[in-house]
């Protein structure tokens, strides 16, 4: 393998014309078209027909995280305003509906736009939505971000009726509009259930309940992860190589019975739908080789370069075991599900584990989503990106999209 620290993002850049990117979702979300890659070949198709390009049998892997409204808008009497942006809690948590049912306060690290305007004795802030009373109190100051205390009345009100009642949706950076009410319902999944993302997991917004019915029809599986996917997801690699940027880390919350149902159909095509769903699975082999070199391992997560490292990276461990072994370690220390961050980083070179296809959209230039399809298929994502590009598809959050069968 060649030492992912040494690539240089410059190799993974393409020229993205700003007319190519979506700023609104087609009418019908299973409309969007999709571009199937496999074995060096591709074809065109719409998402509507996307059953028809997957075994029966297989099992496709959704992230059924949920998006809240993480920007709060606050205007102060000058008429100036500040603009925070919720990233995650800034507390120990065993559980993200812990944070998001917390009630009175929370302390949360966040982004700040229009923060210079926010001096020294004016560090509270209030707005009175539907008779909610909401305060934010700036503490301190990170190196990329800043905490920020969050108090509100009425006190019996939850965190997330808050943000519901006084945020608004975080569409991504290059989807230059403000929000409109119907970015409400189509900057989520149809199957959204946990609170907790700043950013959706866009390969799933092209799916609807008939899909769900063709993929069913035809014998194929289906199960879900929850990946919190932070803003981080946008960040683009500055550094000139990877070695000198520091990937995000996002919470995953997996049950058990998911992962005894994946143990299952580890035989079968594994398809996961976004990269979020991907970096959740390959995670989870990882996490299963520490519980099996490790049993007697208190805490299991992820750093961005161990999975390349030893002695991860000389186990002979199958995808089965570690599974196995992952669900042991669950066992012994009485856990249903495992809560818990990765940082994993997926660049060329890497080998998959559990994978074998990803569905996913097109990826800004010079990103570490952009590495992951490279990682998955090589220099052909090249290929791949010109035939978008030249055949009208649309790009990034609100784009189309594409299969990847990964290259063994």
């Amino acid at each position: 393998m060649n030492d992912p620290k040494k690539i240089s993002i410059l190799d993974y850049t393409y020229e993205l014309p700003a007319e190519r990117i979506a700023l609104h979702p087609l009418t019908e979300r299973d409309a969007s078209k999709i571009l199937v890659y496999k074995n060096g070949n591709i074809q065109e198709n719409i998402y509507k027909n996307i059953a028809e390009q997957i075994s029966a049998e297989s099992l496709l892997v959704f992230n059924n995280t949920r998006v809240i409204k993480a920007r709060i808008r606050f205007q102060k009497s000058s008429g100036s305003i500040i603009e925070i942006f919720c990233l995650e809690p800034f507390e120990a948590i065993n559980e993200y509906s812990h944070v998001m049912n917390k009630k009175g306060s929370s302390t949360w690290k966040c982004m700040i736009g229009g923060v210079g305007k926010w001096k020294e004795g004016e560090l509270s802030l209030e707005s009175e939505v539907k008779s909610l009373e909401l305060k934010a109190n700036l503490l301190e100051k990170h190196t990329d971000a800043y905490v920020v205390q969050f108090s509100w009345t009425p006190a019996d009100v939850s965190f997330a009726e808050v943000l519901e009642r006084c945020g608004d949706i975080p569409l991504p950076p290059y989807i230059k509009r403000k929000t409109e009410t119907a970015d409400t319902e189509r900057y989520q999944t149809i199957y959204a259930k946990d609170e907790g993302s700043v950013a959706a997991p866009t390969a799933g917004l092209h799916f609807t309940t008939d899909i769900f019915s063709k993929l069913a029809a035809k014998n194929i599986q289906t199960d879900f992860v929850t990946l919190h996917v932070g803003a981080g997801t946008f960040k683009p690699v500055k550094a000139a190589t990877m070695q000198e940027h520091e990937m995000h880390a996002e919470w995953i919350d997996v049950s058990a019975a998911m992962i005894e149902n994946l143990v299952a159909q580890i035989d079968k095509t594994v398809v996961a739908v976004g990269t979020t769903s991907l970096r959740t699975l390959e995670s989870l082999y990882w996490m299963g080789v520490k519980a099996a070199l490790q049993p007697e391992i208190k805490q299991l997560v992820i750093s961005q370069w161990e999975v390349y490292e030893t002695p991860l990276i000389n186990n002979k461990i199958s995808a089965k075991d570690s599974l196995t072994a992952l669900l042991d370690w669950m066992k012994i220390n009485k856990q249903k599900k495992l809560f818990t961050q990765s940082q994993i980083l997926i660049t060329p070179g890497y080998n998959f584990k559990i994978v074998k296809a990803i569905i996913t959209n097109f990826h800004q230039p010079q990103s570490t989503l952009l590495l992951l399809v490279a990682a998955a298929i090589g220099n052909d994502w090249r290929m791949i990106y010109e035939y978008a590009l030249q055949h009208d598809f649309r790009f990034l959050s609100y784009g189309d999209g594409s299969l990847l069968f990964v290259n063994e």
